[in-house]
């Protein structure tokens, strides 16, 4: 109950307490016409009548200056609730508006993680579909260079089999050749047979080979040293010192030919480890008229099967045929063309052998490996090559 309404009801209780005497004239009908005679108040009831009507009159200003009050009271009351009510509507106008800037926020960040999300998504597929394209890549290499290798040992099955001490395999046995023969022979040769005596006589008319322990060696300390520093770091930057040397030295001219375009991409197919050598079949090389000087024969000009080397471009009889990473593009080379690049390519395994940590081997004997792969590839460029090429 507000305080108002408590002084109300205060006054209310007081004015009951004392109730207002006021003048009042009773009712009474006339009979026949005459009219009750009223008494007239005397002195006493006069007096008492004033002071009823004053105590009545103070009890009436009391509660108007009473319902006055409570009536500013409750307005003020009402005033202050209404303030309030704005005040608290105002709060929760700008709570409302905080809200609502948060939700925002919130939806924009959202769209900018699912965008981000999708984006990523989007980048995984491609990675993984370019991973995947590059392993298929990978294993169809691999299985062309089995069916390859399966060839070549089938290959090789058959001539051992053929071979037999009664029979020999003449591709098996160069030296059973005749010397005009022997030249052209197609093939490596592998496992070289003394046991026949056709072979021990060739054997024995072929001019003596050195001993190993005829041939000195002594250290460069100049050239140890170089390769104990990249030992130590093994790259294949051609920007160090020890490989800088070889490359100058070796490298570079060994597989500098005639064609220049030609030769950069093969350096940098070796380099890359993307360059195949594959042997071909004689039919498929093409036919064409050389003179007898050209070939080495005594009489005028005949027919010999040879081509043209896209390396040197002189007309040779190229057994082989390089192919440069992915491209579809086979080039025929001279068995001379074949060497030089066979010893840079053998140069750069051992070199990558080592850096994979595959090479078990005291730091002296690694150095004099790669001395020896360096003396191939200088042979080579000076025309020398093993007579199976």
């Amino acid at each position: 109950m507000w305080r108002g309404q408590a002084q109300f009801e205060e006054t209310r209780q007081q004015f009951q307490k004392h109730p207002v005497v006021g003048q009042w004239k009773p009712l009474a009908t006339a009979s026949r016409g005459q009219e009750l005679q009223q008494p007239e108040p005397s002195a006493t009831d006069l007096g008492g009548g004033d002071e009823n009507q004053s105590v009545a009159q103070l009890n009436v200003s009391r509660l108007r200056s009473s319902s006055v009050e409570i009536r500013e009271k409750g307005s003020e009351f009402l005033k202050e609730e209404l303030h309030r009510a704005q005040k608290e509507l105002k709060l929760k106008d700008e709570e409302c508006e905080r809200l609502s800037k948060v939700r925002e926020q919130l939806e924009q960040e959202l769209e900018e993680l699912t965008a981000s999300l999708f984006e990523e998504a989007h980048k995984m597929v491609r990675e993984a579909n370019t991973k995947q394209a590059a392993s298929e890549k990978q294993l169809r290499e691999a299985r062309g260079k089995i069916d390859m290798l399966q060839a070549e040992v089938t290959a090789l099955k058959t001539l051992v089999i053929t071979s037999t001490p009664s029979s020999p395999n003449r591709e098996l046995h160069p030296q059973l050749q005749s010397p005009s023969k022997a030249v052209f022979r197609k093939g490596h040769g592998r496992n070289k047979s003394t046991s026949s005596a056709g072979g021990v006589a060739a054997a024995s008319q072929s001019p003596p080979l050195e001993p190993a322990s005829s041939e000195f060696k002594e250290v460069d300390s100049i050239l140890f040293a170089e390769f104990q520093a990249w030992k130590e770091s093994p790259t294949l930057d051609k920007s160090c010192s020890f490989l800088a040397r070889i490359y100058h030295e070796d490298v570079g001219p060994c597989l500098d030919f005639t064609k220049h375009e030609l030769s950069e991409l093969i350096q940098a197919a070796v380099e890359q480890n993307t360059l195949n050598i594959e042997p071909v079949a004689t039919q498929a090389l093409p036919v064409v008229k050389v003179s007898a000087i050209e070939c080495g024969g005594p009489n005028g000009f005949r027919s010999q099967i040879v081509t043209k080397c896209a390396l040197s471009g002189l007309s040779r009889a190229c057994r082989h045929r390089i192919k440069l990473g992915d491209s579809g593009n086979y080039y025929y080379i001279s068995p001379s063309c074949r060497a030089r690049i066979t010893a840079v390519c053998n140069f750069f395994t051992y070199v990558r052998y080592i850096q994979q940590g595959l090479v078990r081997q005291d730091v002296e004997l690694m150095y004099w490996e790669i001395m020896r792969l360096r003396k191939e590839m200088s042979m080579a460029k000076l025309g020398f090559y093993p007579s199976e090429m």
